[in-house]
């Protein structure tokens, strides 16, 4: 599980991304304040990402840039501060992506997931449901020790499923993460690929239709 810090003092905050964070599969540590941090890191560094404010209490978040990147953690900065020099200062001094609150709790999981696959260390060796095995490295379904055959698109709908399982995801949504851009297609075309993914892997108590909204797996976190 990829361990992900949260350090943001805002504690109302701070749960709502510990939330999310766990909902979507990784192990959120929060953290307060800036100087806590500091000391925590000399102590222990081994963590994927981190999820960064800028004004915090005892150390601001320009300065624990340079820290985090010493020990390889690489960082997306979630603050208030919006203005131009604050975000070309962030992104030159070296982090991966700077969003501006408030922000859509989606968007932020879907980069948290592109900064992981940069530095190497999302993908699982194997994702197990029940009798399914997954493996996203060779892109191969097994139900039952039997492969079964899947579309490209299939199966980037069901890693998409599983990556955000346990949470709503509208037919649009799923678009426009299989797609990357804004999709101006139709978007019933979810439907199809999820009526297959149930068919093929016996689903149909997993993938779960949310009426007039989309899908949500329920699976193990």
């Amino acid at each position: 599980m990829k361990k992900i810090l949260v350090v943001e003092d805002e504690a109302a905050i701070n749960d709502l991304l510990c939330m999310n964070l766990e909902i979507a599969g990784y192990e959120p540590i929060a953290f307060f304040d800036g100087a806590e941090l500091s000391g925590h890191l000399k102590r222990e560094s081994g963590y994927d990402l981190a999820l960064l404010d800028i004004m915090l209490p005892g150390k601001d978040g320009f300065a624990l840039l340079e820290e985090l990147k010493g020990y390889g953690i690489p960082v997306i900065y979630l603050t208030a501060k919006g203005d131009l020099p604050s975000k070309v200062k962030g992104l030159q001094n070296g982090a991966e992506d700077y969003i501006v609150k408030p922000f859509e709790m989606l968007e932020l999981l879907v980069r948290v997931d592109k900064v992981l696959q940069r530095f190497g260390s999302l993908e699982e060796e194997q994702i197990q449901i029940r009798d399914v095995c997954i493996c996203p490295k060779k892109r191969t379904v097994h139900k039952d020790g039997r492969e079964v055959s899947m579309q490209p698109m299939e199966f980037d709908c069901l890693l998409i499923l599983w990556k955000y399982r346990n949470r709503v995801m509208t037919r649009e949504e799923i678009l426009n993460i299989l797609w990357g851009v804004d999709f101006a297609g139709e978007s019933r075309t979810v439907d199809v690929h999820v009526g297959n993914i149930r068919r093929k892997l016996d689903f149909a108590d997993v993938i779960l239709t949310v009426p007039r909204v989309g899908y949500r797996m329920e699976a193990p976190v």
